[in-house]
């Protein structure tokens, strides 16, 4: 017998716990277990498809269970977001089975066996070390920025300003990609494939609620952009997961046109919750010469965002 699909309750902020409550862990276990049950097909892992009306989509509990080689009801358990006492042993096996990249089962970890952390006093804003404030400013050609947790853009240089806009012109609360891209026309107009830029943010943002599931800034952001914007609530009950790491982006500038530049992030060793990023072109390119020109303008091609 096929089993029946979980219900959603209805008009629930998706992975909101409420106004400063942080994100319901074991709802968070649930619902991210279920969407990567969901995407797996049985002839994805060498399993029969049997019967032509399967009333929920991927594979069934007890498909997945035998895959990973574990009994039926604790696998649905663990779905209903019951990871107490669960071994890493069980974790790496039903991850196996699952296919989950290297993100998603760190993702699986962290929400089924969160380490005990010391909270710190929720007021308590993050610092950026005065030495990589120097290293920001030496980088007189290259665009970079610091971004700590739930996205927040702690620091930046004169270069990234003049990529992506005077930051410093919005109020502390708005320094936040995830709300820039969702809420601020003009990223819809910076990055070519906007898309794609916002299913990525998601999916870090997503990475950071995992480990720090307890976040109540972070839970009134996700239900901030969850009501005002219906692509984020949309990608956000994906439940996809990644680790910011490089790439190419694609960006519009209003100044200088297309550009095409690749970017590197590095995670500090002292604070594992910040990251440098940094954008660069090809030596000789059209965007190497665009970003040419934004470094010999300065201050005058940090164009105001709107607000």
């Amino acid at each position: 017998m096929d089993e029946q699909p979980d219900r959603v309750p209805e008009n629930r902020v998706p992975g909101s716990g409420g106004s400063g409550a942080g994100l319901d862990r074991r709802a968070e276990l649930s619902e991210f277990l279920r969407t990567r049950r969901a995407r797996l097909k049985p002839q994805d892992v060498g399993l029969p498809s049997y019967g032509r009306h399967r009333r929920v989509p991927g594979l069934r509990r007890e498909e997945l269970a035998q895959l990973a080689g574990v009994s039926v009801a604790y696998y649905t358990r663990l779905e209903q977001g019951n990871g107490r006492n669960v071994s890493a042993e069980v974790l790496d096996s039903i991850a196996r089975a699952l296919r989950l990249t290297d993100a998603e089962h760190a993702h699986l970890m962290h929400l089924a066996k969160p380490k005990q952390q010391r909270r710190k006093p929720a007021a308590r804003a993050q610092q950026v070390r005065p030495g990589l404030r120097q290293l920001l400013d030496s980088m007189e050609t290259v665009p970079a920025y610091v971004a700590g947790r739930r996205s927040d853009i702690l620091a930046w240089n004169r270069m990234a300003a003049a990529l992506f806009g005077d930051w410093g012109r919005l109020p502390a609360q708005e320094r936040n990609w995830a709300r820039l891209v969702f809420l601020n026309p003009d990223y819809r107009e910076l990055f070519v494939d906007w898309d794609r830029k916002a299913s990525d943010m998601v999916s870090y943002l997503r990475m950071d609620a995992g480990c720090h599931p307890d976040d109540p800034r972070l839970s009134s952001l996700v239900g901030e952009l969850s009501v005002k914007s219906e692509e984020f609530r949309r990608l956000w009950a994906t439940h996809d997961v990644k680790e910011k790491s490089h790439g190419v982006k694609r960006m519009r500038h209003p100044l200088v046109g297309e550009l095409a530049l690749s970017f590197e992030t590095f995670r500090m060793v002292d604070d594992a919750d910040q990251s440098l990023v940094t954008y660069h072109a090809e030596p000789g390119s059209p965007s190497a010469e665009a970003l040419r020109l934004l470094a010999s303008w300065g201050t005058d091609a940090a164009v105001p965002l709107t607000r």
